[in-house]
């Protein structure tokens, strides 16, 4: 299936975002479904009328933000579809049997989980080969998998708890289900403009098409996805500070993440589904003092070094 251009824009900035690719597509049939069913028989505003009903019926709110969500599918549907995504990703990627790496994964883990609150979660850890990817992520459900590449930027267990909070907020608060949602009324969008556009020439019709999907993803796709990366940064550090790590070492890690980093090729923020180091670091800075105060009355976690392949 040829990727969209905003798919390839996600794509090319963060290898996690594989992983939400194959989410979307698991819903795939049932967003088709929906358009068999109403958006032929109906017109579109009807139609947009029936969707904004079931969206506001469908109304929740982010942990620890409080932001109010419009998400169409249940927590149930992302969870069977977060499981079979990781199925899906296990088949495909080589699992580390490097028992220290998934004792610290593991112990982490399962603090962050507690904090989260999601008792209902059927959590589960695993690591996965490869030096060279800087990166993990977590799943509706409680599915999580880290790259061994970026247990070189943690060093530490504190570290590591600022990549496993900062992936277990996108999960409890259920980004994947609103980035579908904003998914369907962009196709939703073209669909009424092309509607609207039927009596034009094909070449204006591609012009304005071209420019309506520009605009759709630099004026609303990317700045709701950095929208979300922020307040996983927020959420995710006060699950690592109720988790007993000290929040300050979020900093540290996103300076180590930057070095990392440094002299390959990245594209400004304002074209980038992330949050640039510095704006995150800027960020880290502002909340750190709330998170402080629930760190100073949580049971205090180690915060060891990973012991790693040399």
């Amino acid at each position: 299936m040829a990727l969209s251009f905003s798919e390839s824009l996600f794509l090319f900035s963060n290898k996690k975002l594989f992983i939400e690719i194959i989410v979307y597509n698991n819903i795939k049939k049932f967003y088709n479904k929906i358009m068999r069913k109403y958006l032929k028989p109906l017109s579109i505003l009807t139609f947009v009328i029936i969707f904004s009903g079931f969206s506001i019926i469908s109304c929740t709110q982010a942990p620890v933000t409080g932001r109010s969500q419009f998400i169409l599918l249940s927590e149930d549907q992302e969870i069977e579809m977060g499981l079979v995504a990781f199925q899906d990703v296990l088949k495909k990627e080589k699992i580390s049997n490097n028992s220290k790496y998934n004792s610290s994964v593991t112990r982490v883990g399962k603090r962050i989980a507690t904090a989260s609150g999601k008792a209902g979660y059927k959590w589960e850890y695993k690591v996965i080969d490869g030096d060279d990817t800087i990166n993990a992520f977590a799943l509706p459900g409680g599915k999580i998998a880290v790259y061994t590449g970026i247990l070189k930027v943690a060093e530490t267990e504190a570290g590591l708890a600022t990549v496993m909070g900062h992936e277990v907020a996108h999960a409890t608060a259920r980004h994947g289900g609103e980035r579908i949602l904003v998914g369907i009324l962009a196709q939703l969008g073209a669909v009424g403009l092309n509607v609207a556009l039927k009596n034009k020439d094909p070449q204006t019709i591609n012009a304005i098409n071209a420019a309506f999907g520009t605009g759709v993803v630099l004026g609303g796709i990317l700045p709701f996805n950095r929208k979300q990366e922020s307040e996983a940064d927020q959420i995710g550090l006060i699950y690592m500070a109720k988790a007993g790590y000290d929040p300050r070492e979020s900093v540290n890690f996103w300076k180590r993440m930057s070095d990392a980093n440094k002299g390959k090729a990245s594209p400004p923020e304002f074209l980038s589904t992330h949050p640039s180091h510095g704006t995150r670091i800027t960020n880290l800075n502002k909340w750190i003092p709330g998170a402080m105060e629930i760190y100073n009355k949580s049971p205090k976690a180690s915060s060891q070094r990973i012991a790693l392949n040399k």
